[in-house]
C-alpha cells in the first residue's frame, strides 16, 4: 500500500513521520521514495543480510525497522535477491551509510529503494520505536513524507484504516503464477515438488545443490498438479499473512498418501494447522538472524541447540510436554525456541514428514540449519528404498 515520488537525493530529502496505530510518531527523513506508505510495524535484529531481508516474500504488507543502527554499507548487488523484487512495505532505518564500500556493490541502499518506490525514513531512534513495538506489539503504521505530510491531523485516522495482519490472505499474491522448474546440480537423484507461497530463491538451490530437481508449483497450486511432477517429496516454503486463512486441501492430501515432506516458516504453521493443531499471533514475532532454536533428540529430552534466521509473526499451537495424537498418526514438538518456548519445529513419528518455523536456506547466515535439507534427503531415500 504505497503511493511515492522519485528523484529525491539525500542532501534535500524532505521530512518525514511514521505514525503508529495508538498514536505515537516518530520524525527523521526521507530514505527512498518520498510518498506514503502502510502496513504491520516490525523490527528485525539482523545486523547483515538486508538485501536477503528487503526482498524476502515473507515481508509482503510489513514496514521493518531495522535494529542495527548503521545499514546499507555494503550497498546493493545483483547476487543476493532472494526475489525478483523488493517486498517490504516501508523501511526505517537511524543511520544509513553515506556510500557503500563493498567490491560486489553496484548501487546504494537507498538508490535502490528509490528505484523500487519503496517509502522509507531515516534519522528515527530505531532504539526507542523496537521497545515501544516489544512493549505494545507489532502493530499498523504508516510513514509519510513531502507532500504526504501536507494534513498530519488525518494521518493517524488513515493508518488506522488499513487492515491487520490477522487474516490476511497472502500467499497468492506473492507466489509465481506460472510453474517453473530449478534443475538439480549435477546427477539428478531426486524430484521436489514445492508450492510457492513466497519461496526465497535459496531454497531451490539449497536442494540443487543436493541433486534434487525442484519444480516451483503457485500457492493455488492443486494436489493432482502437485503429483503431476511424479515427486518423491513435497515442499511447503515461507510466506506471508495469516496460516488461518489457508485452504489445507494439498497438505492433507499429501499426508494422506505418506509421501515424505518438509516445511519451513509458512509451511511450518500450515502442517501444524493440517495435523488439528490452532495458529497464534505473537506479540511482536521473531525476525533476525540471531534466534536460538534447540532440537528434541531421540529419547525425547531437548539436545542440541542451533542460531537460526527467523520472519514470523504466527506460530503453531502445540503441546510441548507430550505426544498428541493426529488423524496422520503421532506428533511431537520436534524444536522450540529458547528465547520464549515458541514451537519452532514438528515431526511425525509414523510418517515422513516434518518441518520448521526458521529458515536452514538463509544466504546471510546462520547456517546452522542447513543440515535439515540433507534430513528431507535421507527421507526420500528412505522412501525410496
Amino acid at each position: 500500500m504505497t503511493t511515492s515520488t522519485r528523484g529525491t537525493a539525500r542532501a534535500q530529502a524532505p521530512d518525514a513521520v511514521l505514525v503508529l496505530e495508538d498514536g505515537r510518531s516518530f520524525r527523521g527523513r526521507a530514505y527512498g521514495a518520498v510518498g506514503e506508505t502502510f502496513g504491520e510495524a516490525v523490527f528485525s535484529t539482523g545486523m547483515t543480510g538486508y538485501q536477503e531481508t528487503l526482498t524476502d516474500p515473507s515481508y509482503h504488507r510489513q514496514v521493518v525497522v531495522m535494529t542495527a543502527p548503521h545499514v546499507g554499507n555494503t550497498g546493493v548487488n545483483d547476487e543476493d535477491p532472494e526475489s525478483k523484487r523488493i517486498w517490504v512495505a516501508g523501511y526505517v532505518v537511524r543511520d544509513p551509510a553515506r556510500m557503500p564500500s563493498n567490491w560486489r556493490s553496484r548501487r546504494s541502499l537507498d538508490e535502490e529503494l528509490l528505484a523500487q518506490g519503496v517509502v522509507g525514513i531515516r534519522g528515527v531512534d530505531t532504539r526507542a520505536l523496537t521497545r515501544h513495538l516489544r512493549e505494545r506489539g507489532a502493530m499498523r503504521v504508516g510513514i509519510f513524507s513531502g507532500e504526504a505530510l501536507a494534513d498530519e491531523t488525518a494521518l493517524l485516522a488513515r493508518v488506522r484504516e488499513v487492515p491487520a495482519m490477522s487474516g490476511a490472505d497472502l500467499s497468492a499474491e506473492v507466489a509465481t503464477e506460472r510453474s517453473y522448474v530449478v534443475p538439480a546440480t549435477g546427477p539428478k537423484r531426486f524430484t521436489v515438488a514445492a508450492l510457492d507461497l513466497g519461496i526465497k530463491g535459496m531454497t531451490p538451490r539449497r536442494m540443487a545443490e543436493r541433486g534434487i530437481e525442484v519444480h516451483v508449483l503457485p500457492a493455488t497450486a492443486t494436489l493432482d498438479e502437485v503429483y503431476a511432477t511424479a515427486p518423491d517429496g513435497v515442499f511447503l516454503s515461507n510466506g506471508p499473512g495469516d496460516p488461518a486463512t489457508a485452504d489445507l486441501t494439498v497438505v492433507k492430501g499429501v499426508l494422506e498418501r505418506g509421501t515424505p515432506l518438509f516445511g519451513i516458516c509458512f509451511g511450518n504453521q500450515l502442517l501444524g494447522r493440517a495435523l488439528g493443531f490452532g495458529t497464534y499471533k505473537l506479540k511482536y514475532g521473531h525476525r533476525g538472524i540471531n534466534q536460538p532454536v534447540q532440537e528434541r533428540d531421540a529419547d525425547g529430552g531437548w539436545g542440541k541447540v542451533e542460531i537460526t534466521a527467523h520472519n514470523h509473526g504466527f506460530a503453531v499451537d502445540a503441546p510441548l510436554d507430550r505426544i498428541s495424537d493426529t488423524p496422520y498418526g503421532r506428533a511431537e514438538v520436534s524444536h522450540i525456541c529458547l528465547n520464549d518456548n515458541v514451537v519452532e519445529g514438528l515431526r511425525l513419528l509414523d510418517r515422513p514428514v516434518f518441518s520448521v518455523q526458521y529458515h536452514p536456506e538463509a544466504a546471510a547466515g546462520p547456517h546452522d540449519a542447513a543440515y535439515l535439507f540433507d534430513r528431507f534427503v535421507s527421507l526420500m531415500e528412505d522412501q525410496r528404498a
